[in-house]
């Protein structure tokens, strides 16, 4: 790809990251299955190691099909630099530990997917570690909930399944202010229809298992670094050594050196493969799942079966305002949720849907529906799924890129036998 030539994201989206001529002119990137790479001499592995040079050594550490996939990413977010990992979980989890000690706090939004919360909320706790939860929205809240201990604030972009969207302008100069950096999860809206980074956040991480692939056939994560956060000796005096060693991008490499490849988070090349494929069509697919969900959203809103529609296109949805000038009026994301007039109900519903199909996932090319309350957030107790947003008559609906007319049609006649 043309270096030099500043692509829009459609372009960037396919040719980030190509490099045909060191493929034997393949135009997808090689599947390197090997567990290690050969070294020529002894002083070239030793350099490695030492960091001196950028070659491969052990799939664990790095892999050069995931190197492509890094290399798309950080383009299509605007960072200088990614690391893709497992999972969307395994990239959390190795980004707050590496910005966090026994003893550290973080603010976090009260909206968060069920295992974020888990791991905030129920394992840092063990190590000593405290979230403190407050509104994504409310960005007095966040600033109050900031003291000398909090190493950074957690956001994500829309919440899942909350649905709200908070100001990340805002919000990242409230953090600035107190000299700590802004994270997000922005796997819902992906980079089609925002770049937090733009906005003055200072990591974004995706779970690239959904809207990047697409396919529901891999799984993954990523954490992109913007490159911008200055780590002060106050609140990070365990940066020195990685600042040194690789000056703006000093997060990437403690995530990497010191979780990431002793966690063995490795996203399997294949999966990496995979998902690169999902990216070609990444642009053409949002485009449709986002004009499909604001259409399934306005038909909900007009059957007298469905009590509420939680979606931040809609007019009269608290975030409106913020999402349309966050999302240029591109958009509002694939994903919605509505309420029917019970947990009964929601499970005759979904028993009778024919073409959308009923699992735990999200982002996918198919419309995908879950009842949250009985599934994912099923060993919560009442008070935190209340917390969460997630009553018992709540459907989350991950609307695909099916013609919406069949789609609409197979939701009339499921809420026809309610």
């Amino acid at each position: 790809m043309n270096k030099k030539k500043n692509y829009r994201f459609d372009t960037q989206v396919i040719h980030a990251g190509q490099s045909p001529e060191d493929w034997q002119g393949a135009t997808l990137s090689p599947i390197y299955q090997t567990a290690s790479h050969l070294h020529p001499t002894a002083e070239n592995l030793t350099q490695t190691f030492a960091g001196k040079r950028d070659d491969h050594i052990y799939m664990r550490l790095t892999n050069p099909t995931n190197r492509v996939l890094e290399e798309k990413l950080a383009a299509l977010e605007g960072g200088p630099g990614a690391v893709v990992m497992s999972s969307g979980m395994a990239a959390i989890t190795n980004t707050c530990m590496a910005l966090l000690r026994a003893g550290d706090e973080f603010v976090t939004g009260n909206s968060l997917f069920v295992t974020t919360y888990n791991l905030f909320i129920k394992v840092f706790s063990k190590y000593g570690i405290t979230a403190r939860l407050v509104e994504s929205t409310d960005t007095e809240a966040i600033e109050k909930a900031i003291n000398s201990k909090t190493r950074f604030v957690y956001l994500e972009t829309i919440g899942n399944p909350k649905m709200d969207v908070p100001d990340l302008e805002q919000v990242a100069s409230i953090a600035h202010r107190h000299g700590i950096p802004l994270v997000v999860d922005n796997t819902l809206p992906t980079p089609y229809l925002l770049r937090p980074l733009d906005m003055g956040v200072d990591v974004v991480i995706h779970s690239t298992t959904k809207y990047f692939s697409g396919h529901g056939g891999s799984m993954g994560g990523v954490v992109i670094d913007g490159g911008n956060f200055t780590w002060s000796q106050e609140r990070f005096p365990d940066f020195k050594a990685f600042i040194d060693r690789k000056g703006p991008l000093a997060l990437l490499d403690k995530i990497w050196r010191e979780y990431h490849i002793n966690f063995g988070t490795t996203q399997a090349p294949l999966h990496a493969y995979l998902t690169m494929i999902g990216l070609d069509t990444l642009a053409l697919r949002m485009e449709r799942h986002l004009k499909n969900a604001m259409k399934v959203a306005h038909y909900l809103k007009e059957r007298p079966e469905v009590l509420w529609v939680n979606y931040p296109g809609l007019e009269d949805h608290p975030s409106h305002g913020v999402a349309l000038k966050q999302f240029g009026g591109k958009g509002f994301g694939g994903m919605l949720t509505f309420g029917l007039k019970d947990q009964a109900a929601c499970f005759r519903f979904i028993n009778s849907l024919q073409l959308i199909y009923h699992l735990a996932n999200l982002g996918d090319s198919k419309t995908l529906v879950i009842h949250p309350y009985s599934s994912q957030y099923y060993a919560q107790d009442e008070p935190t799924r209340q917390a969460l947003s997630v009553p018992d008559n709540m459907i989350r609906f991950s609307t695909g890129i099916e013609a919406v007319e069949d789609i609409c049609e197979d939701i009339g006649q499921a809420l026809d036998s309610l």
